[in-house]
């Protein structure tokens, strides 16, 4: 542990009027003479009764004789251990108490955080802790001594902080303990070098500052706001210490005259509630003046309304934007949808007739509690050691511990070496908003904002989601790269290829640790040359491509050639008229349109002479109905009726004619299948339509966006009845997600 003298920097309560306000839990009004000075409480040594006092502030009921116990044994053990500022060194676990028990600890997490440097630092041992005073505190001893013995050099600090995670993943209150630790710390590194100090104030700026913030330990996280500011950025600290000094010795308090106008509106209401002006921290100031420029009266706090039940929220908030002027774009629920790290509270502003904004904070009392202390205020995460949560390789369940922590011991786990974890850490902490999206089963998946449909297939399968083909979000078919929305429903499209293979690509689009190190870790282990025959960028169009007719839709631009069986392309025959006079029409493919083939389907017309095609648009196959239009040269174009193409024709003028089929059932279609891109697509692909008596006579793969590939193919079917089939083979394979016929879009 660090021992350093008191420094004289540190942030403190601003006196003056100020004073008027109620703050925050101030975790800073004790000092030495508090821990140290007389306080008799019946049996309690004097230099704890501060600590008991506050425990039994939170614990009425609560057993004390575990802390006398501790103590005893923490002071005799520490004793002739000094600090650098030549303070006794029990003064240090003491004070940590101390911010404990003013945060609302349990008496389990008070006794270890007494003995939390003995046996790193005296001679006493694990087990004897254990025996004094049971496996639960001997498991926190432990797990925060376990984060004490790496150096927080440079090299060392990534595997320091892994370690504290792997320690903390069994037990919020290891962290806890260790949170409450650096406060300390931070509050007395006066004597240290300003190079120290510096890196210490960054580490702690980087790292701990997040994690305080996850377990929702606000009144924590603020002090080292304020402590980092101050060695990170003097003079700005200095210069926000005036003019929160400036606005305390002011004559007038614009959030007093608005505190006691809300508590007037509620009193009128017969709403119970209590009204008190929350002062902002420095930085919180800081950042403020930075938004806004020119800081008001109104700036340097917010009120904070306290009432009973959750009910009771609303009914604030209904009154203050009946009776007084609303901020709508302000307006928060996270009682309704609570953030990732458990706080609760209703946000809104109200302006004064003079243009000043006050935010309004609305919780019950509880959730006031549990917003300033976060996991510290739920008490013991244990129903008690017979009863002990345990998973199912045999390690401690912490049925308190947030989403978030739980995957990120996932993983930590995975990362290759600590500076992977490090950097992945920092980026992940770096994240400090989460969403939660909705499964189709009614589960959840909480993500950092911005995340994609890459991220939550990660977070619900793990590395199971390289198999992951694409997402349906809110019911509609959509990218694995869709950044989600809070409150979207996402439905995961998963193949069962167990050898499938994640996209490089994904990188791109994956923000959480647990995506990006699975799709590294696969790629890093399977270096594999591109695949002989698979899909090239910039490759010309497939082999087939040709002359278009006025018929035929836009050829697929950029296409790309694919790997496909050997196609039989016959050279072009004229139409020729059957027994009975009557013309034959063989189809025409939208990339082939002189492409005839003996023995195909054919269109018979009740016009001697007439050429008949079928048109490319929509290329119709028995058993379509059909219809015909007369066009240039005596040429009949035979289109399904569905055809967007028969509106067109009808209203340029062009003469219908009656077609019909003939006898012969071959056939030659144009199908468009949708896909999202993979590995070995295309093979299983046209081997799902070979399966099914399919002949590729032409096929174009048009280049991918937004992950989406687009195929055109054009096959030879001995029977036109085998198309369903083939249809619902090729929408089977993995990835393809609709099969449709050739069809010009619009009208």
């Amino acid at each position: 542990m660090s021992a350093e003298a008191t420094n004289p920097a540190t942030p403190g309560p601003v006196a003056g009027p100020a004073a008027r306000w109620r703050a925050r839990i101030d975790l800073r009004r004790l000092g030495r003479a508090a821990l140290l000075g007389p306080a008799a409480r019946d049996r309690l040594p004097d230099a704890i009764g501060h600590v008991a006092e506050a425990h039994r502030a939170h614990h009425p009921d609560a057993d004390l004789e575990p802390l006398r116990r501790a103590w005893v044994l923490a002071e005799s053990s520490h004793r002739g251990q000094m600090r650098k500022s030549g303070e006794p060194y029990i003064t240090h676990p003491l004070a940590v108490t101390l911010i404990l028990a003013e945060l609302g600890a349990e008496t389990t997490t008070l006794t270890a955080s007494l003995l939390h440097d003995t046996v790193e630092d005296t001679e006493v041992t694990l087990d004897q802790v254990g025996e004094e005073f049971g496996e639960e505190v001997r498991f926190l001893v432990d797990g925060v001594t376990k984060l004490e013995k790496v150096d927080y050099g440079a090299a060392a600090e990534p595997e320091t902080f892994r370690k504290m995670l792997v320690a903390t993943g069994n037990d919020v209150r290891v962290m806890s303990i260790k949170l409450a630790d650096r406060l300390h710390n931070m509050r007395t590194l006066g004597v240290m070098r300003p190079e120290k100090q510096a890196r210490i104030a960054k580490v702690t700026r980087d790292v701990l500052i997040p994690l305080a913030e996850r377990l929702g330990v606000q009144a924590l996280k603020t002090e080292l706001e304020d402590l980092v500011f101050a060695i990170l950025h003097p003079e700005e600290y200095e210069h926000t210490r005036e003019l929160i000094v400036d606005n305390a010795s002011r004559a007038d308090d614009p959030l007093a005259e608005i505190a006691e106008e809300v508590r007037g509106v509620l009193r009128e209401a017969g709403i119970q509630a209590e009204v008190v002006i929350r002062p902002r921290h420095f930085v919180s100031v800081h950042r403020t003046a930075r938004k806004r420029g020119r800081l008001r009266g109104a700036d340097f706090g917010r009120l904070l309304v306290l009432v009973g039940e959750d009910a009771d929220c609303y009914g604030v908030l209904g009154e203050l934007h009946t009776c007084m002027t609303p901020v709508v774009s302000e307006f928060k629920d996270f009682i309704a949808v609570p953030k990732f790290n458990l706080y609760q509270s209703l946000h809104t502003a109200v302006a004064r007739g003079d243009g000043q904004v006050v935010e309004v904070l609305i919780r019950t009392h509880q959730m006031h509690k549990v917003a300033e202390a976060g996991v510290v205020a739920l008490g013991n995460p244990y129903v008690g050691p017979s009863e002990e949560p345990s998973s199912a390789d045999g390690e401690r369940v912490d049925p308190t511990r947030p989403g978030w922590l739980s995957r990120l011991l996932d993983w930590q786990a995975a990362a290759p070496d600590a500076d992977t974890f490090w950097s992945t850490l920092r980026e992940d902490l770096a994240q400090d908003r989460e969403i939660t999206v909705f499964r189709p089963d009614g589960g959840t998946l909480g993500l950092p904002e911005g995340a994609t449909c890459v991220d939550a297939a990660y977070a619900q399968y793990g590395e199971d989601a390289h198999a992951c083909l694409g997402a349906r979000v809110n019911g509609r078919l959509a990218t694995l790269s869709t950044v989600l929305k809070d409150g979207d429903t996402v439905q995961l499209l998963m193949g069962q290829d167990p050898a499938a293979e994640p996209s490089k690509e994904w990188l791109e689009h994956a923000h959480t640790p647990a995506a990006r190190i699975a799709i590294q870790r696969w790629i890093a282990t399977h270096p594999s040359p591109e695949a002989p025959g698979e899909v090239e960028e910039g490759s010309g169009t497939a082999a087939g491509a040709a002359d278009e007719s006025a018929d035929a839709p836009a050829p697929a631009t950029a296409a790309r050639a694919i790997p496909v069986r050997e196609s039989v392309v016959q050279p072009p025959t004229a139409d020729t008229p059957d027994s009975a006079g009557r013309t034959i029409a063989e189809p025409r493919t939208p990339d082939d349109r002189t492409a005839e083939r003996s023995g195909a389907a054919v269109a018979l017309v009740d016009q001697p002479g007439a050429t008949v095609r079928l048109a490319g648009c929509c290329t119709p196959v028995p058993p379509d109905e059909i219809t015909g239009f007369a066009v240039r040269g005596g040429v009949v174009t035979v289109h399904r009726v569905e055809c967007a193409g028969v509106a067109r024709m009808k209203d340029t003028g062009r003469r219908e004619v009656g077609v019909r089929w003939g006898d012969t059932a071959e056939c030659r279609v144009t199908l468009f299948a949708e896909s999202f891109g993979r590995p070995h697509l295309l093979a299983d692909l046209t081997e799902a339509m070979a399966g099914e008596g399919a002949e590729i006579v032409s096929a174009t793969v048009e280049p991918p966006s937004q992950q989406r590939v687009r195929h055109t193919y054009t096959v030879q079917l001995p029977d036109a009845a085998l198309l369903p089939a083939l249809m619902r083979a090729m929408r089977n394979v993995a990835g393809v997600y609709d099969v449709s016929r050739a069809q010009t879009p619009g009208g």
